[in-house]
């Protein structure tokens, strides 16, 4: 492990117990929205990707450990701990994530821009979507015995047009305003019809399976 890793893994660590602290004392009389604000938020972690230079440090010791720590606060955990966060909305919503993530990490650690699109999919997209079906989602469906809206749908659809385009431009990726309409498309349709917290994983490798099959690699 070298400086980088080490500097990588304090900023995942301090970053995501800030937004721990911020979600469950500051936050804490508005638990749905807490979980949202912790959802999107931790999306941020893609910005420091570049710091790690370690395939088995960024998976093993910066991802994994979090399905762990968000299974234990979640509702089926077998040590009964009182989170707030984890209790509101889908229990292991917060465990696919983490799943999601050490998954790409370990398989696209060398090219971490897929990594980043992937949860730029289910952090900023899928959150987003939550949080505006949430507001102001007038508009319901229901494909697979989960209620969303199309007013959360089209706002997610939006936000990963600007988000992946971030991303690809923060990477130094060509940008094919196409292929990140294919990507955003493609994973706001997944989260669409994907019930119970699970959309955490379709959104997530549905974009980045529609970046690989784009060619953009």
């Amino acid at each position: 492990m070298v400086a980088s890793d080490i500097i990588g893994l304090l900023f995942v660590y301090g970053y995501v117990a800030i937004l721990l602290l911020i979600s469950e004392k500051v936050l804490r009389r508005y638990p749905s929205f807490s979980r949202k604000f912790l959802h999107i938020m931790v999306g941020n972690i893609l910005f420091i990707l570049p710091l790690f230079t370690s395939r088995d440090v960024i998976t093993f010791l910066a991802a994994a450990p979090f399905i762990v720590l968000t299974f234990l606060i979640s509702p089926h955990s077998p040590i009964k701990l009182k989170n707030r966060v984890s209790n509101s909305g889908h229990g292991m919503g917060l465990v696919y994530y983490a799943i999601s993530w050490t998954v790409l990490a370990y398989i696209f650690f060398g090219q971490p821009w897929i990594v980043a699109v992937g949860i730029a999919a289910m952090s900023y997209g899928d959150g987003v979507a939550s949080l505006v079906g949430g507001k102001i989602g007038k508009h319901k469906y229901n494909v697979c015995g989960d209620e969303k809206s199309y007013e959360g749908s089209i706002a997610m659809f939006l936000v990963l047009m600007v988000m992946l385009s971030v991303v690809l431009l923060y990477y130094s990726m060509p940008l094919n305003i196409m292929v990140v309409a294919a990507v955003a498309f493609t994973a706001t349709v997944f989260e669409g019809i994907t019930p119970k917290g699970l959309d955490n994983l379709t959104a997530c490798f549905s974009a980045v399976g529609v970046y690989l099959l784009l060619g953009v690699i």
